[in-house]
């Protein structure tokens, strides 16, 4: 635990943080789940510091993207078609899988939905969420996501 961070490494707190790291290790979909203030937020932010503390020794950067899929349309957050220009324009999470498809470095990115799962958008995960680790736009277009990504929902 740094000192920095301001906080005391409980057992509980450290166990959590260990379940964290096994289960990304093994899942690229994964919940976070407990009661407001439960400390969720706190377990994946000192696992990605230390992680990414110990890049000199063999492990890896981790980046998170968070992103509040309530907070937007499923528009804005998939992406949709400019009816004026019939063009297609990439949603938050489409541009945010998309730019993390593009890193070719063995840096992690961890993409956090931080909020309510809904059954609307959520629906739409399926194919992520799969074996297939596959995003499917409606325009057609495929983002597969590279072993090095992790979708996390921290409701």
């Amino acid at each position: 635990m740094s000192p920095q961070a301001n906080l005391e490494p409980t057992d509980v707190f450290v166990a959590k943080t260990l379940q964290l790291y096994d289960t990304i290790q093994v899942r690229h979909g994964l919940m976070l789940v407990g009661p407001a203030g439960g400390g969720k937020t706190e377990t994946y932010r000192m696992l990605r510091n230390a992680l990414t503390s110990l890049q000199n020794k063999g492990y890896y950067k981790v980046n998170t993207h968070i992103i509040n899929p309530k907070s937007v349309t499923m528009g804005q957050l998939y992406g949709m078609f400019n009816e004026a220009s019939r063009e297609w324009m990439d949603g938050v999470l489409a541009f945010t899988v998309r730019k993390c498809c593009s890193d070719r470095t063995n840096q992690r990115h961890w993409i956090m939905f931080d909020g309510p799962v809904d059954a609307l958008w959520i629906e739409n995960m399926n194919t992520v969420l799969d074996d297939n680790k596959k995003l499917c736009l409606n325009s057609g277009q495929i983002l597969t996501l590279t072993p090095y990504m992790t979708m996390m929902f921290e409701v």
